[in-house]
């Protein structure tokens, strides 16, 4: 138990690492692509690059009712397109480093949720969430007391997020991980395709796909088709406070890919602003170990 449990913990580290580099790969998407189009071209991806695995998985796959399978993979891909959704399209007025540490507020919404869900939250949880805020104010508000209209828009999205983590957390040990992935793909890729094919038709073009490839190809196989998938079966094996703390490392690998790939700047404003957002993630879980240890938990 002890080595799966280490290994799934491992797991949720390179989870981590792809989707915070992930955030480098989701602004140069934009070059050509409008956000809708970008979601559906790597969703769809990230969906397909799976479906031979249902192949090898086949015996077991078969087991489980396709009812259930569709309804949770309906109300989970309803949550990822609102959180990718609004995540992409906040990427275009905010850095991958911002983005990064605003979409792990994420996990301090969990408990929270929770709480307005009736179960019990700590005064860990809620000096997290106090250091959160002071982190993201130092981040994202200047003296005009303004928000910037990116970072607001990952704010809103991060609560999508968080739906997005709890429902998985009670979907994964009872649902077959790999066709619940594929489903939730899929339903988030149409739902974007649709959108796109509205707003962003002179921009979602053949011509403009090639030219995003790299991009693509990243996001769709490594973030969505990888890491999406090594999440729920890693939330089988691991509790939720030690799941919560390392997949809120994905922060800072997006912060450090926008410097190191993006030339991106952090001021000392906001390198504090970070410090107290990542503070308040790790404290908001640190207290809640005893009491998580059978939940699940992970990123949208």
């Amino acid at each position: 138990m002890h080595d799966l449990r280490l290994k799934a913990n491992l797991l949720l580290l390179l989870v981590a690492a792809i989707w915070g580099l992930a955030f480098v790969a989701q602004r140069l998407g934009m070059d050509h692509l409008g956000p809708f189009g970008f979601n559906a071209a790597r969703f769809l991806l990230g969906a397909l690059s799976l479906l031979p695995l249902t192949l090898i998985f086949r015996a077991r796959a078969g087991q489980a009712s396709l009812r259930p399978l569709l309804r949770g993979g309906l109300a989970a891909g309803a949550l990822l397109f609102c959180g990718a959704s609004l995540q992409q399209a906040g990427l275009l007025y905010t850095t991958a480093g911002n983005a990064g540490f605003i979409t792990g507020l994420y996990i301090v919404l969990v408990p929270l949720a929770a709480r307005l869900m009736g179960q019990a939250v700590n005064r860990g949880i809620w000096a997290g969430a106090s250091l959160a805020l002071a982190g993201l104010y130092f981040l994202s508000i200047n003296d005009a007391m303004i928000i910037n209209r990116g970072d607001l828009l990952v704010l809103v999205g991060s609560a999508f997020w968080a739906g997005h983590v709890l429902i998985i957390g009670k979907l994964a040990p009872h649902l077959d991980g790999l066709r619940l992935s594929i489903i939730q793909f899929l339903i988030c890729a149409l739902l974007c395709l649709v959108v796109a094919l509205i707003y962003e038709q002179d921009s979602f073009t053949l011509a403009n796909l090639m030219a995003t490839w790299q991009p693509i190809a990243y996001a769709g196989l490594l973030s969505v088709g990888v890491a999406y998938t090594l999440q729920v079966y890693a939330q089988k094996h691991t509790p939720a406070s030690h799941a919560a703390i390392i997949m809120s490392l994905e922060a800072v690998f997006a912060a450090l890919g926008g410097w190191l790939l993006l030339n991106e700047e952090l001021t000392a404003r906001a390198l504090a602003g970070c410090a107290l957002m990542l503070a308040g993630m790790l404290l908001a879980q640190l207290p809640s170990r005893k009491k998580a240890d059978t939940q699940p938990t992970g990123h949208a």
